[in-house]
C-alpha cells in the first residue's frame, strides 16, 4: 500500500484518478482549493470524498511543508493547474503563479521528504506551433499562449529537479481528454462539454470554424491506466496520452447529437476573431490579443504519437470514441439537471 497525494484532486481528472487509487487500496491524501474544482466532483457511487479532501492552495509552501514532512508521500500526482485558456490569457500572472509557481512548490517538498515519484499534468498545447504529425515527445518549438509557456515552463523545472537532485519525474502530456465529469459550467468549456451543455439547453452550439480542424481525443479511463503505469520507473521522462488518432469537431459534434437525438440541430458558424468575446479584456487595452493567434488556436490540429506509452508502458488506450462519448453525454445530463440553470 503506498500513500499518495492528488493535487486538483476535486477536478475533472484529479477526482477520477483519487478515486480509482482509492479503490485499489491505497491511501489517498485530496488537496484542492476549489478555485476551479467542484465538490459534486468528489461524490462517487462507494464513496464521498467531500469530508477528506484538504481545502489548501498549492501556492501555501508552509503549507505543504508541514503536509509532506507529515503525511510521508510515496507518489504525487500533481494535477493542480488553471487550465481554461482565456483565463490563463486574461491574469497571466496568476496564471504563472499557480502552473509554473505551484508546481515548482510541490517538486520542491517531493525532493526535501523523499517522494518516490512525481507524476506531473502537462498538455498537448506545447504541440500548439507544430507542423508535423503525429508529434512525438521532442518535438516542441516554440509556445505562444500563456498557458501552454506555462505547462512548458513548469516542465523544465521537472527536469530540472531530476537532473540536479535525481527526483524521479514524470510529465504526462496530455491531448483533448473528456469523460464523465468533465467541466460543463464553466465560462467556455472544453468542446466536448460545450456542445453536450448547449444541445441540452436547446441552443444552437457555436463553432468558430469549418469544423474540419481535427483533434486527438483521449477517453479519461485510458489516461487514469497509463497514470498508473508510470508510478514505476526512475529519472525523467515526457510521456504522450494520446490516441494516436484524430476526429473533426464535426464529428465530434455529430456523435453528440445523434447520442442526444438532437441531430436536427446545425452549427451556427461565428468570426474567430470573437472566439473568446466572453473575455472582454483580452480585446482591450493598447494592444490587444491577435486574431491570428486565435485563429491558430481554433484551427489547430492535435495528433500525438503514443509509441512511447506503448514501447515503455505497454499502454494503449482501451475506449472507443462512441462509447466514451456516451459515458460522458449520460453523466453530464445528470449534472445539467442538478445545476438547474442556463449557464
Amino acid at each position: 500500500m503506498s500513500r499518495i497525494l492528488v493535487t486538483g484532486a476535486a477536478g475533472f481528472i484529479g477526482s477520477q484518478l483519487a478515486h480509482d487509487l482509492w479503490q485499489r487500496g491505497e491511501q489517498v491524501v485530496l488537496l484542492d482549493n476549489f478555485s476551479y474544482g467542484l465538490e459534486d466532483n468528489l461524490i462517487f457511487d462507494d464513496h464521498n470524498f467531500r469530508q477528506e479532501i484538504l481545502r489548501e492552495d498549492i501556492c501555501d509552501r508552509p503549507m505543504l511543508d508541514k503536509l509532506f514532512s507529515e503525511q510521508n508521500f510515496d507518489y504525487v500526482y500533481h494535477i493542480a493547474a488553471i487550465t481554461p485558456l482565456p483565463d490563463c490569457q486574461v491574469d497571466p500572472g496568476k496564471a504563472a503563479e499557480v502552473n509554473v509557481a505551484g508546481t515548482v512548490n510541490i517538486l520542491e517538498a517531493a525532493r526535501k521528504y523523499g517522494v518516490k515519484k512525481v507524476i506531473f499534468a502537462s498538455t498537448s498545447a506545447v504541440y500548439e506551433n507544430c507542423t508535423q504529425f503525429p508529434t512525438t515527445e521532442s518535438d516542441v518549438q516554440h509556445t505562444t499562449l500563456v498557458y501552454s509557456t506555462c505547462k512548458y515552463t513548469a516542465e523544465q523545472f521537472c527536469q530540472a529537479f531530476s537532473e540536479v537532485y535525481g527526483l524521479p519525474v514524470t510529465v504526462l502530456r496530455f491531448a483533448n481528454v473528456y469523460g464523465p465529469h468533465i467541466d460543463c459550467l464553466r465560462t467556455q468549456p472544453p468542446v466536448v462539454g460545450y456542445i453536450i451543455r448547449e444541445l441540452y439547453y436547446g441552443r444552437t452550439p457555436v463553432m468558430h470554424s469549418d469544423g474540419e480542424q481535427r483533434r486527438d481525443f483521449v477517453y479519461v479511463d485510458d489516461l487514469i491506466d497509463l497514470a498508473l503505469r508510470v508510478q514505476r520507473g526512475s529519472g525523467f521522462d515526457i510521456v504522450n496520452v494520446s490516441t494516436n488518432r484524430t476526429w473533426s469537431i464535426n464529428e465530434i459534434y455529430n456523435t453528440i447529437a445523434a447520442i442526444m437525438d438532437r441531430s436536427d440541430c446545425p452549427l451556427e458558424r461565428a468570426a474567430v476573431s470573437h472566439y473568446w468575446y466572453r473575455y472582454p479584456a483580452l480585446y482591450e487595452g493598447a494592444y490587444r490579443i491577435s486574431d491570428q493567434v486565435l485563429a491558430n488556436e481554433v484551427n489547430k490540429h492535435t495528433e500525438c504519437s503514443n509509441v512511447l506509452a506503448q514501447e515503455k508502458y505497454g499502454w494503449t488506450p482501451q475506449t472507443t470514441l462512441e462509447a466514451g462519448l456516451r459515458a460522458t453525454v449520460e453523466f453530464s445530463i445528470q449534472v445539467l439537471e442538478k445545476a438547474g440553470r442556463h449557464p
